[in-house]
Formats: structure tokens, sequence, C-alpha cells
């Protein structure tokens, strides 16, 4: 199912609040969380054997261009803003 149809509820709302495109990328933030908080579970499980205590290599490289891509997506949602202002 396209992602448009699959959030239709939430684009609409944060659509209506904040307009297309800082709406649509409110929803992209909120699915990258989604995920952060997935791998977040996974790497408790998935412990390194050469360091006890963090994720496997995968999850901590997974991890961090999860929190880089919302990390740009936030950058993006803040030009929106001041260009709207």
């Amino acid at each position: 199912m396209p992602v448009f149809e699959e959030k239709r509820d939430e684009l609409e709302h944060y659509e209506t609040m904040m307009g297309i495109p800082r709406g649509r990328l409110a929803v992209t933030m909120d699915m990258i969380t989604d995920a952060m908080a997935l791998v977040g579970q996974h790497a408790v499980y998935c412990q390194s054997q050469r360091w006890p205590g963090r994720p496997v290599l995968d999850i901590q490289m997974v991890m961090k261009n999860l929190t880089d891509a919302k990390e740009l997506i936030q950058s993006v949602m803040q030009a929106v803003a001041k260009s709207s202002d």
C-alpha cells in the first residue's frame, strides 16, 4: 500500500496544522522515530561480543543513519518555517 494511503489520516492532520511540506516532514519524522524505537529494542538483544553493553556494529550504523536523517529533516522543517514567516 502506498505511503500516502497508509498514512492518510496522519498526513491530513499534520498538513492541515502545518501546511503540506512541513506536514509531510512531520509524518516522516514520526516514522523515523518509530523506526529508531524498533532498532533500539533490537539493540538490547543484539549485543556486541567485542564490546559488551553496546549493540552490534550494524545496529549502531542503522541508528546513526536514522539519527542523521532525522537531523536533516529537522533542518529542512526549520528552513521551511523561516521562509514562510
